[in-house]
C-alpha cells in the first residue's frame, strides 16, 4: 500500500514488515503466522487503488420495467360513484373514531351507544340513504378499535358504560361493548376493574329480574355477562346456581 493511502486508510492491526526466508513461496498455504501476514500484505499490494465495474448498458436497459403513473384513481363504474354527502358522512364517522380520550366520559358513551340511545331518541330522520350512520347508532366494538385501547382506557370505558347502565335499560349495543371490554381485561384484575365487574354483574341480575316481557335474547345476554364475571374472572359468589 502506498504511503498516501496508508494515511487515509490506516491498518486496523498495524503489523511490521515480515522478515521471511528466501525460499518463501506465496502459492503454498502459510505455515506460520508470519507467512500468513506476509501473504496478506502481498495480496493487498496487488489490489488496484480504484476498481471500476464493467456494466453493459444494453443489458441494464432491458431489465428496467418501472412504470410511473401521475394520473389519479380510476373513476368508479357508472352508477356506483359515491355522493359527496356520503363521503363527508364517512369522513365524519372515521374522525369520530379518533376523538374520544380516555377521560371523556360523555364522548365514549355517545361513541359506543350512539346519539340515539344516549339522547333516548326513538328515531332520527334520514333525507338520503347514507348507509349506517354510526354517530347515531354507535360504533360497534371492532377489533381495530378495541385492540388499540390501553388497559386504563378499557377500564375507564367499562366504568362509563356500567354507570350509564345503572340508570338506563339494557340494549344490544351496550351488550356488545360490555362483552368486548371484558374480553380486553387482563388478569389479574386491577382493584378498580375488580370492583367494576362486580357492580356490572349485580346490575345485570337486577335488570334480569325486572325484565317484564322476559325477552329470551336479552336475558341470555345478561346471563352471559354474569357468567363471565363470576366464573371467568373468579367472582364465584356472584355465579348463578346450576338449574
Amino acid at each position: 500500500m502506498e504511503p498516501g493511502m496508508e494515511e487515509l486508510m490506516p491498518r486496523l492491526l498495524p503489523v511490521e514488515d515480515c522478515d521471511l526466508s528466501e525460499d518463501f513461496d506465496p502459492t503454498v498455504p502459510p505455515r506460520t503466522p508470519q507467512e500468513y501476514l506476509k501473504r496478506v500484505q502481498i495480496e493487498a499490494a496487488r489490489c488496484p487503488d480504484v476498481v471500476v465495474a464493467q456494466i453493459d448498458p444494453k443489458k441494464l436497459r432491458k431489465k428496467q420495467t418501472v412504470n410511473i403513473s401521475i394520473s389519479g384513481c380510476q373513476p368508479a363504474p357508472e352508477g356506483y360513484a359515491p355522493t359527496l354527502k356520503w363521503q363527508q358522512q364517512q369522513v365524519a364517522n372515521f374522525s369520530a373514531i379518533r376523538q374520544p380520550k380516555s377521560e371523556d366520559e360523555e364522548g365514549w358513551k355517545k361513541f359506543c351507544l350512539g346519539e340515539r340511545a344516549y339522547s333516548e331518541i326513538d328515531a332520527l330522520s334520514d333525507n338520503e340513504n347514507l348507509g349506517i350512520d354510526y354517530l347515531k347508532v354507535g360504533f360497534p366494538p371492532l377489533l381495530s378499535i378495541v385492540s388499540r385501547m390501553s388497559q386504563a382506557t378499557v377500564t375507564s370505558v367499562l366504568e362509563y358504560l356500567t354507570s350509564w347502565f345503572g340508570e338506563k335499560k339494557f340494549t344490544p349495543e351496550l351488550g356488545r361493548w360490555l362483552y368486548a371490554l371484558l374480553a380486553c381485561l387482563e388478569k389479574p384484575l386491577l382493584p378498580e376493574a375488580h370492583s367494576l365487574i362486580r357492580q356490572l354483574a349485580r346490575r345485570c341480575s337486577e335488570v334480569r329480574v325486572l325484565e317484564e316481557n322476559k325477552n329470551e335474547e336479552q336475558i341470555s345476554a345478561l346471563n352471559l355477562i354474569i357468567c363471565l364475571v363470576s366464573r371467568y374472572f373468579d367472582q364465584r359468589d356472584l355465579a348463578d346456581e346450576p338449574s
